[in-house]
């Protein structure tokens, strides 16, 4: 009698098994490597957020920031900070990541694009809760309002994870190839803080210099998700499908370069 074979998981599905436990323990030994386990331990993941975004509320709230408009100061600031927190860490976090992590490399199942995502999704995934814990806090004590399309805040949330994944990577494998990328991220991103939308309204400028600062892909995120939050109080001006064409060419190019980086990889 032939003994009937058990049906082999496909290739593919094999491969995804292994990817997932790549990342998953690439996750906690970062969680680990980053925090620790004294005091709060992982909890800084979201605490820390949190912290840079109410201290910039209480901040505009006291100075009595002007951002052109009758909207509450901790919403505009909650969108605007939020968001930039998204974009701005994750590059931050993959920049020279490669090199600290060069002796996981003798492991065949361990790539680069493993330690890159286990990075973005220990960052991305703080901030969003960071951003969520806030909204449900704020709009509590009354500073603002729940959002009026909650499926806008989240689109737009997921394209500015996606534009922020896309630099990330793109930085972080440059790094790997000059230590002078890491010397000018730091000041340009700084230098795009305040392009990037989070402490004004695209309505509030001028013609001509709205058309040329729309062309920052992170801006139409920005007001996107303030569209979302309270798109009934202003005139909202966004491009989802430019910024969607800008983070697919962005992500083809940190996959080039990520390509590029692992054949001239030596691990140490």
């Amino acid at each position: 009698m032939t003994q009937m074979q058990e049906p082999q998981p496909t290739s593919f599905l094999r491969s995804w098994a292994i990817q997932r436990r790549v990342i998953g323990a690439l996750l906690m030994r970062e969680v680990i490597t980053r925090y620790g386990r004294k005091n709060i331990g992982f909890l800084w993941l979201f605490v820390e957020p949190m912290v840079f975004t109410i201290g910039i509320t209480l901040i505009w709230t006291a100075t009595r920031g002007a951002h052109g408009s009758d909207l509450p100061i901790a919403a505009f600031a909650l969108t605007g900070y939020s968001s930039v927190l998204v974009w701005r860490n994750m590059p931050s976090r993959l920049v020279n990541s490669i090199e600290p992590n060069l002796s996981l490399m003798y492991h065949r199942n361990v790539k680069i694009l493993d330690i890159f995502a286990a990075r973005l999704l220990l960052e991305g995934t703080g901030v969003g809760i960071s951003f969520f814990v806030l909204t449900l806090f704020f709009a509590g004590i009354g500073w603002l309002g729940l959002p009026e399309d909650p499926i806008k805040v989240v689109f737009g949330w997921i394209m500015l994870a996606w534009f922020g994944s896309a630099l990330g990577m793109f930085i972080g494998a440059l790094s790997h190839r000059s230590a002078l990328v890491d010397k000018f991220w730091s000041p340009l991103a700084y230098l795009l803080f305040p392009l990037s939308g989070a402490a004004f309204l695209l309505e509030t400028l001028p013609p001509e210099f709205r058309e040329w600062i729309m062309l920052l892909p992170m801006i139409h995120g920005v007001e996107y998700v303030r569209d979302g939050f309270f798109g009934s109080h202003f005139t909202p001006y966004y491009d989802m499908q430019y910024m969607a064409i800008c983070n697919l060419v962005l992500t083809l190019f940190a996959f080039s370069e990520i390509r590029r980086a692992s054949r001239n990889l030596v691990p140490a």
